[in-house]
């Protein structure tokens, strides 16, 4: 009887010890299991009971392993090491179910609480099979541990699967206010605080661990493909937003200071002393140049932190950043043993070093469907939220925008429901704000509101276009600027709203401002925002009047592929008209973009590269051409890009080379290629 319920441990994910192992070994390793079991802090809310008693079966069975081990002497028959392998195997199931009932989300264990009850009867049913075929008139027992063992076998095999009323009646009670969220009714507060005292949620830090714990879960399901599942945690999360503000509200302080001990990885502290202190460059990331927290391998064998790798590929690119070959697919292999380094390096550094957060398994909280109880629920936590932002103390509107800010971040339906609500020109007076946290809130806040479609026109009609270029000019912190410039970004993406902006007399020479002096995440944003205004003709030359080329020429020497992509689409876009040329001729870029053709790590870079060199010679003359054509790597480089390149970088590099033909031969630039061709060669052979 005891190998079909190895096979079925197995099928469970839980092996078996070695079967080398020593029956000296195997007992000790059964004790360490089975102390640390029964010394697993229990469940804070849900089943409790259930641990309890699984806790003390498991001190019975430490009484037997205790004994076997001090009669060494005695050896074990086959039967009994059978036996005493089955319970290793039961140990380890009993260890990760009391972990998840620990360190799970509440509300969601509450939902749960007839499965984990089940899984707990089984764990039982388990030991009640192991004890009916363990030999213990061969193990040389004790009568007084054979007696308790006889009677932990007899209430196992009678036991059946416990249901504990308290929280039946718990999740009856969420299910209730869930259902009233759909009908639309507002649940009663003192009912919700009833239910959020039994799952001992006593403020708003611990309602926000639950909000991130169930997005965890929400992304794990998701994964598995049970929509219905799914659909159950996105109602409890809205349920947990709502009563999150109604409850508790939210001090700014509190939630920052929550977010930065939940976010893995180096804290702000040690990204300081990381910056004093010599980083290997195997452990920084190729992208971000930042020591490397969660360290994965692409198709290629390159290694990215995950958070630099996972955007680059979101924003499109389909090559590697480092070695530019295409990516024949995009999963990411954590690489555990250059992990293992980095923390041990950290550690000597006296550095601290987290878990990687869990990703997000190629779905996003983007993707899920609302259920009409969450949609309704957070219809119900914007108009609060908008109530406060209207009629609060200074205090509290930063402390309600920052509550937009966060909700506001992750889907549509938020950030509909935050608009309707009527959110937007409640921001507006934040944005003008001397407190640098407000001001903070508000723009981020409007950030996030503007990635839902509708709510751009919401923007630009309340009069928010000139606070938010204000702030973006002197704003009170960096980030306020940063996120001002990111939200012009995304309200540029309306063809209209490119006109609107270019015609505000700072917007555009605000934007090269932060190109010049903002962080690498603010150039980016200054890039991005100028690169979507100059495709309207007349910002181009505004962008070039104010002083753009020189600071996105400098950005060419960035060792960040994302920020050298950027100022290359922008340089393209001002290399169509005579002034952008003009001041490009005027830096030295020349030999960057041929380097660039051949060293750029995008198919785009490269494009782009290319399209600018084309521009330049087209205007400049036979000057620029022979300047063009002193460089031996061109001809090679363009010849790349005429076979791998994409169609467009195809376009120009058949144009570059009929305007070099105009200055050499075909025949010299063949002879041009093979030369150079076999000098690599011959490089690459020494």
């Amino acid at each position: 009887m005891a190998l079909p319920l190895t096979l079925q441990s197995q099928r469970r994910g839980f092996m078996p010890p070695p079967s080398e192992l020593s029956s000296m070994s195997l007992l000790k390793a059964l004790l360490d299991l089975a102390h640390e079991v029964v010394g697993f802090p229990k469940p804070r809310a849900c089943q409790r009971r259930n641990a309890y008693t699984i806790t003390r079966r498991i001190k019975v069975l430490s009484l037997l392993f205790e004994e076997i081990r001090d009669n060494r002497w005695v050896a074990l028959p086959p039967s009994a090491l059978l036996c005493l392998k089955e319970m290793y195997v039961m140990l380890q199931r009993t260890r990760y179910l009391m972990e998840e009932c620990k360190e799970g989300s509440s509300v969601w264990l509450l939902m749960q609480t007839e499965d984990l009850s089940a899984q707990f009867h089984r764990l039982t049913q388990d030991l009640a099979t192991t004890l009916d075929v363990m030999p213990l008139k061969l193990m040389d027992v004790s009568d007084e541990v054979r007696e308790q063992l006889e009677l932990l076998h007899r209430q196992a095999r009678r036991a059946g699967t416990s249901l504990d009323p308290t929280e039946e009646r718990l999740r009856n009670d969420v299910l209730a206010v869930l259902e009233e969220f759909e009908k639309k009714v507002t649940p009663d507060a003192g009912k919700l605080r009833r239910i959020f005292d039994s799952l001992e949620i006593k403020d708003a830090r611990a309602c926000r661990r639950e909000i991130q714990l169930l997005e965890d879960e929400i992304r794990n399901q998701s994964s598995s493909g049970a929509e219905g599942t799914v659909s159950m945690i996105n109602s409890l999360i809205g349920f947990m937003r709502y009563c999150k503000c109604v409850l508790f509200g939210v001090t700014e302080m509190e939630a920052e200071e929550l977010e930065k001990k939940s976010k893995p990885g180096i804290s702000s502290q040690d990204s300081e002393n990381c910056a004093n202190l010599h980083v290997p460059d195997d452990f920084k990331c190729p992208i971000s140049l930042d020591l490397m927290r969660d360290p994965v391998i692409v198709a290629t064998g390159q290694t990215y932190d995950r958070v630099s790798i996972t955007r680059w590929i979101e924003e499109g690119h389909s090559t590697c950043p480092k070695s530019g070959q295409k990516l024949l697919h995009t999963n990411l292999t954590p690489n555990n043993a250059l992990r293992s380094l980095i923390a041990r390096w950290c550690e000597q550094q006296n550095i601290s070093f987290d878990k990687p957060e869990k990703s997000a398994r190629n779905t996003t909280l983007e993707s899920i469907t609302t259920t009409k109880a969450a949609l309704e629920a957070t219809k119900m936590t914007a108009a609060f939220l908008v109530e406060k932002l209207g009629t609060g103390s200074p205090e509290v509107k930063k402390q309600v925008a920052y509550e937009l800010r966060l909700l506001a971040k992750c889907g549509m339906d938020n950030r509909a429901c935050i608009a309707e609500a009527g959110a937007v020109p409640l921001l507006l007076p934040l944005l003008s704000s001397d407190d640098p946290k407000s001001q903070e809130n508000a723009v981020t806040a409007l950030l996030n509101l503007s990635i839902y479609e509708a709510n751009k026109a919401r923007i630009v009609e309340c009069g928010c276009l000139d606070p938010i270029i204000r702030v973006l000019k002197e704003g009170r912190s960096m980030v306020a600027r940063e996120n001002a410039a990111a939200t012009l970004f995304s309200l540029s993406v309306i063809d209209e709203y490119k006109q609107i902006i270019g015609e505000r007399e700072d917007a555009i020479p605000a934007l090269v401002d932060l190109l010049g002096k903002g962080t690498a995440r603010g150039k980016r944003d200054a890039a991005t925002a100028l690169f979507n205004l100059s495709i309207f003709r007349g910002n181009d030359v505004k962008a070039v009047a104010a002083g753009a080329v020189p600071l996105l020429v400098n950005c060419l020497t960035d060792d960040r592929p994302c920020l050298l992509d950027d100022a290359l689409a922008v340089l393209a876009v001002l290399a169509r008209r005579d002034e952008g040329l003009v001041e490009i001729r005027k830096t030295s870029a020349l030999p960057r973009l041929v380097d660039l053709l051949r060293s750029a790590s995008s198919s785009r870079g490269k494009e782009n590269a290319i399209s600018v060199l084309v521009a330049l010679c087209r205007k400049g003359g036979n000057d620029t051409v022979n300047e063009v054509t002193a460089f031996p790597s061109l001809v090679p480089s363009m010849y790349t890009l005429l076979t791998t390149g994409t169609p467009r970088a195809k376009r120009k590099a058949r144009a570059l080379f009929r305007l070099l033909q105009r200055r050499e031969s075909p025949a010299a630039i063949l002879h041009s290629i093979i030369a150079s061709t076999t000098a690599n060669t011959f490089t690459t052979l020494r």
